[in-house]
């Protein structure tokens, strides 16, 4: 079964808001966001104001995958928290309404920087926002999961060995064709796993600057959001998965840090960026980071090659983006075997 992303039933919605929203007044408008590749996110234009709705996609979907439950429970349990996430409204779990899971939130009306190197600013605006994106990642790998009620948000016991065999499995289920560099990442992060240190924290899963909305003529930051990919979890796994940014190249259809001189631009070096984490958490400092960032690697190229299947099952929400993107496999696999072979 296989299906694509069409239109939302309007006079659906609008009686199941109407029902489960307080406050919202129709008539309302649907419009979809272009960007995204995983949960179609669409714009809600109303008599009571403006929302945002996020819904699972059609046709047959890899176990565990667009969680959106998952995203709408952990952004209501953060807004007790300093970290900033949008205000969850309601959450659809009756697939009836408008044919999948579905949940609505407030809208964030600000700043999207969807290129790292943030050509528009200045470089001490762009040194803030990257210190204001460090001070939340920290803030949030720092939140009491028991408080907040998410201490069942995710399995105890070692994170890594659990992604590297669920996104191995996720990788072997959505495979195309052979990748010899993802046969070998894989091997290596089998026999190159640490021992679990026993840290765990809240996790976003996708952290990185286009998943962020900034006020409008500053940089504070006003909210985090995408949060299908959160779990609990081993906190470097999140700072890791940013700092690919500092590796990918900045060029085609990446949009990363390689290449950009980044002194120049206000933008810290990736070992500031890491120093000032750690300084915020209390760290000495890292020693299993190159692990840390061979498995990011890893995971993005496995996020990757799904988005990739979906599009050749016709279930992606941004088709063309997407073969570009699955396309983009082998590179993030062979980045991270030279990574590793070059550390030795």
């Amino acid at each position: 079964m296989s299906g694509t992303v069409a239109a939302l039933d309007e006079a659906a919605l609008a009686r199941w808001m109407e029902a489960h929203v307080p406050g919202f007044r129709g008539p309302l408008s649907a419009e979809k966001f272009p960007g995204g590749q995983s949960n179609p996110t669409f714009r809600i234009t109303a008599g009571s104001g403006a929302y945002v709705l996020r819904r699972k996609p059609p046709g047959q979907l890899l176990k565990s995958a667009h969680a959106v439950d998952r995203e709408f429970r952990v952004i209501s349990a953060l807004a007790q928290t300093d970290v900033p996430v949008p205000k969850a409204l309601a959450l659809c779990t009756d697939e009836s309404v408008l044919g999948t899971l579905f949940y609505v939130m407030e809208e964030v009306r600000g700043r999207v920087f969807w290129d790292p190197a943030m050509p528009d600013s200045q470089p001490d605006e762009r040194a803030a926002v990257y210190d204001a994106m460090n001070a939340a990642l920290a803030a949030l790998h720092s939140v009491d999961v028991q408080a907040i009620g998410l201490a069942d948000f995710g399995k105890s016991g070692d994170y890594f060995a659990r992604q590297v065999a669920r996104w191995s499995e996720q990788y072997r289920a959505s495979e195309t064709q052979p990748i010899p560099a993802m046969d070998r990442l894989i091997a290596w992060l089998g026999e190159n796993r640490p021992p679990d240190d026993g840290r765990m924290s809240l996790v976003h899963g996708d952290y990185r600057i286009d998943n962020m909305i900034f006020a409008p003529h500053s940089a504070k930051l006003l909210a985090i959001i995408d949060w299908e990919l959160s779990t609990l979890g081993h906190p470097f796994s999140d700072l890791a998965y940013q700092c690919m940014q500092w590796r990918l190249p900045h060029e085609g259809d990446f949009r990363g840090l390689a290449g950009v001189d980044r002194s120049a631009l206000g933008i810290p070096t990736e070992e500031a960026y890491v120093a000032a984490y750690c300084r915020r958490m209390g760290l000495d400092g890292i020693p299993t980071w190159t692990f840390c960032l061979a498995f990011s690697f890893f995971r993005l190229a496995a996020i990757l090659q799904g988005v990739l299947k979906r599009v050749l099952d016709g279930n992606a929400s941004n088709p063309e983006h997407g073969l570009k993107m699955g396309r983009a496999v082998p590179l993030l696999a062979q980045m991270a075997c030279d990574l590793v072979e070059a550390r030795g």
